[in-house]
């Protein structure tokens, strides 16, 4: 594995991909001059974060330890004057939300929402089998390498299942702000009684990530925030739309319309979506639904992702042609909140 030297001087900075982190973050296309390799660079401006620093910091130990293929991993982090660099691979393709927002506006391609499924459900079994709870699990949350690999990142939100060396069995600690991933948490975090929750309320959440998916927009998207809360209370839950929702059409779907998912999607959206906790499968249950049999040998997830197409090697070695190019939409939505800085630290 290459060297990512924790030297500024080291990275020629090609364009600026967008902001994250509440803007307190730029996201920078950076070069790496010794290999010529083609990397993502957050920079966080100290001053700018003020009370996020513990947050960022805790983020960024956090990021270090874990170890997946479906999990953004850190290659570097260091202090140059006033700001935190964060080093990780570039995600070819941005967010799922940009590609939603972009150029799926109705929702991804059947395979390509199932294929996606099936590496966040790979990071959070990892996740949950070590005794973590992500806790933000979104389209935002989830990137795509130009090979077609999703990445699971936002880990500022995440806490563990295990106190002292002992597994609980439920968790009565809440995320500092819920206000960004209300529309996708369960309704048992968000009841914040004695109950409590688990691991399981990731599943609940990765149910929403399906229908944000499949639908093109956020769950509960035109509801206000308390009426959400007691829908989800109350076991209601979003379904995916067979055909696109516009203005001019009503709920009645044409007789003769081909349908966009599988029978195998809806369940599995509707397992996920129970009410209690307890009816939800876990991850690992999850990776032998019938659903992820529809994934064929030879499916390449950037074909099924077309008209987009990832940003190149040979675009960002091409400054002229990437000042031409609006990448903002491509990196943006990125929560990049994954970074290092005593950054050796197991605390």
């Amino acid at each position: 594995m290459t060297n990512f030297e924790e030297d500024i001087s080291v990275y020629e900075i090609i364009s600026v991909l967008g902001e994250c982190f509440q803007n307190m973050a730029t996201v920078n296309l950076v070069k790496h001059l010794p290999s010529g390799q083609m990397l993502a660079l957050k920079r966080f401006h100290i001053d700018k974060m003020r009370d996020n620093i513990y947050l960022v910091e805790k983020e960024i130990i956090l990021t270090r330890q874990l170890q997946h293929p479906n999990i953004l991993p850190c290659y570097s982090t260091f202090v140059h004057g006033l700001e935190v660099f964060v080093l990780s691979p570039l995600q070819a393709f941005g967010s799922c939300k940009s590609l939603l927002n972009s150029h799926f506006n109705d929702g991804l391609p059947k395979l390509a929402i199932i294929m996606i499924l099936r590496d966040v459900l790979e990071a959070v079994s990892y996740l949950h089998k070590i005794g973590l709870i992500h806790r933000a699990i979104r389209a935002s949350h989830i990137l795509i390498s130009a090979s077609g690999n999703a990445c699971l990142s936002g880990f500022r939100y995440a806490c563990a299942l295990v106190n002292n060396g002992k597994w609980q069995k439920a968790i009565h600690s809440f995320p500092l702000s819920t206000r960004p991933n209300l529309k996708w948490l369960s309704p048992e975090l968000l009841e914040q009684n004695l109950k409590g929750y688990n691991e399981k309320s990731d599943i609940y959440s990765l149910g929403m990530v399906c229908y944000e998916l499949a639908n093109g927009r956020e769950p509960f998207a035109d509801v206000d925030s308390t009426l959400m809360l007691v829908e989800k209370v109350r076991g209601c839950a979003p379904i995916l739309q067979e055909f696109p929702i516009t203005e001019d059409n009503d709920c009645d779907m044409p007789p003769n319309f081909p349908k966009r998912f599988s029978r195998y999607l809806h369940e599995f959206c509707y397992i996920c979506l129970k009410r209690e906790p307890r009816s939800r499968p876990t991850a690992a249950q999850l990776l032998t639904n019938p659903v992820f049999k529809l994934i064929k040998k030879g499916l390449y997830l950037p074909e099924l992702l077309r008209p987009a197409l990832p940003l190149s090697d040979k675009m960002a070695f091409n400054k002229d042609e990437i000042a031409s190019v609006d990448l903002t939409p491509h990196m943006n939505e990125i929560d990049m909140s994954l970074c290092n800085w005593d950054f050796h630290s197991n605390a």
